[in-house]
């Protein structure tokens, strides 16, 4: 069973393939504020909604100095065309093995139907420049949400 993850906690390391070739790791990234939103699926309602909202402010969360990273565990060739799609302007990394999704405690047990599986939930993690989780939003609902994590890293 997946771990939660807790403010002030170093955020935990990650190297994963992600579209258009190459990786991305939170090393790479180290010095900035990183929202590490985690998503359930390419190209269905919420998902997408959700990544139109945050490519719309991609401008101002770079003004306040953060990267934002999208995280599944589709296939990098999912993600290209996903993000070709639908503009979007930032990275979306590939986790297919789930490592890193149990790390950051997202792949979890879910239940549609009284069917249960597991699966991706709806979180995202604002890590601080220091490399620590400075906030958790978790089972997230997506109207207004990138504004809030927005509104979060402005603050940090």
């Amino acid at each position: 069973m997946s771990k939660k993850i807790q403010v002030g906690m170093p955020a935990p390391e990650f190297a994963l393939p992600r579209d258009g070739g190459g990786s991305i790791s939170l090393a790479n990234m180290k010095g900035r504020k990183v929202v590490l939103y985690f998503y359930p699926k390419d190209d269905t309602s919420g998902c997408t909604k959700e990544a139109i909202a945050f490519n719309g402010l991609r401008d101002q969360f770079a003004a306040a100095g953060a990267e934002i990273v999208g995280v599944s565990a589709d296939s990098v060739a999912s993600h290209d065309k996903f993000k070709a799609k639908y503009e979007v302007g930032f990275p979306l990394a590939s986790d297919e093995a789930k490592a890193m999704l149990d790390d950051y405690g997202v792949w979890v047990e879910k239940s549609m139907y009284g069917r249960k599986y597991m699966g991706i939930e709806r979180t995202t993690v604002l890590v601080d420049a220091a490399g620590k989780v400075a906030r958790v939003w978790e089972k997230v609902k997506v109207p207004g949400h990138a504004e809030e994590v927005l509104a979060a890293v402005q603050a940090l």
